[in-house]
């Protein structure tokens, strides 16, 4: 019976001793500053166009990742209208023209600042909007998932 109770003891000593010398290494890594923190979105100033008529719009927000890595933004869904999607502004010899984006990189500890001229979320047929409403935005992250927000109707033109 001694020998069965010392032979457990050994057993059970091999992942002890294994598990305190990974956490030990865990403990150093994290203490040294090896260890990073996940890219964390958030949204702030969110805003969409007043459209004229029935006409699509653009929406436009600015993404911070607090987070210690890269994240990327890779689409955006508004609920109540036709449909959105990412797209970029480029102007060549004062001609503008507008592209598709697939995704847009959100930098780790930075922003990414959408507006009229570079980055927009294009809105495809938009229900009735008036001036000081909410337009509610789904964002989808690579890392940091889903983000609901709301984006406030403002007149082109002005800054909310």
């Amino acid at each position: 019976m001694k020998q069965s109770v010392i032979r457990a003891a050994r057993a059970a000593l091999v992942p002890a001793l294994a598990g305190a010398v990974a956490l030990g290494g865990l403990t150093a890594w994290t203490a040294s500053g090896a260890a990073v923190r996940p890219p964390t979105v958030t949204v702030e100033d969110a805003r969409v166009l007043l459209p004229f008529g029935g006409d699509d719009t653009a929406a436009f927000v600015r993404l911070r990742n607090t987070g210690d890595a890269d994240d990327e933004l890779l689409g955006v869904d508004v609920p109540s209208a036709r449909g959105a999607m990412l797209s970029r502004t480029v102007t060549r010899r004062s001609a503008s023209t507008m592209t598709m984006v697939a995704s847009a990189p959100v930098p780790a500890g930075g922003t990414l600042e959408m507006s009229p001229h570079g980055l927009d979320i294009m809105v495809t047929a938009p229900p009735p909007l008036r001036v000081g409403e909410r337009l509610p935005l789904v964002l989808r992250f690579r890392d940091s998932g889903t983000v609901r927000t709301e984006a406030l109707v403002v007149r082109p033109g002005t800054s909310g």
